[in-house]
């Protein structure tokens, strides 16, 4: 409810970085919550995209390029406009598996060693395009891993199932 909240400036419009309204092709771009916007070596900004029907990284298809495109090349200049930070001191990547169940995209500064930003669960957007632009269907194929704390439910149920 937080994500839509946004999205329809319920809450947090005063923090909105940067939109773009096309209900396809568009998203907004917010500070996350863990920033405190004091200071720029731990800058971290989410991009919430409009489209609904995009739940993670595994939904994506060729389809989604424009969006994906204009999320990445957007999201650097309102970045660099904003704050002055230049697109080659940026981490930009999407999680798997996802904190929450609507396609997001995170800015981190390069020297941020933000949560999740490992290798083991972001997936750099410039790579996730390409990937895409080479087969329209890689995330639906491909093998994700991803790594999973000993208190988390997914966990037991993939002990349960026998596949861990």
């Amino acid at each position: 409810q937080w994500v839509y909240n946004i999205l329809e400036k319920k809450a947090e419009a005063d923090r909105i970085v940067h939109e773009n309204p096309d209900p396809s092709n568009g998203f907004v771009l917010v500070p996350d919550l863990k920033w405190n916007q004091n200071q720029l070596e731990d800058l971290y900004l989410i991009a919430l995209v409009h489209r609904r029907d995009i739940k993670s990284l595994r939904d994506l298809t060729a389809e989604h390029l424009p969006l994906l495109r204009n999320v990445l090349q957007e999201g650097k200049e309102a970045i660099v406009k904003r704050f002055g930070v230049p697109s080659s001191q940026l981490r930009i990547y999407l999680h798997y598996q996802p904190s929450y169940q609507h396609l997001h995209v995170h800015f981190t500064a390069l020297g941020y060693d933000a949560p999740g930003s490992s290798v083991e669960r972001a997936h750099l957007l410039a790579d996730v395009i390409d990937n895409l632009a080479m087969d329209s269907a890689y995330y639906q194929k491909r093998a994700l891993t991803f790594p999973l704390r000993a208190d988390e439910p997914l966990l037991k149920k993939f002990q349960e199932a026998g596949k861990v």
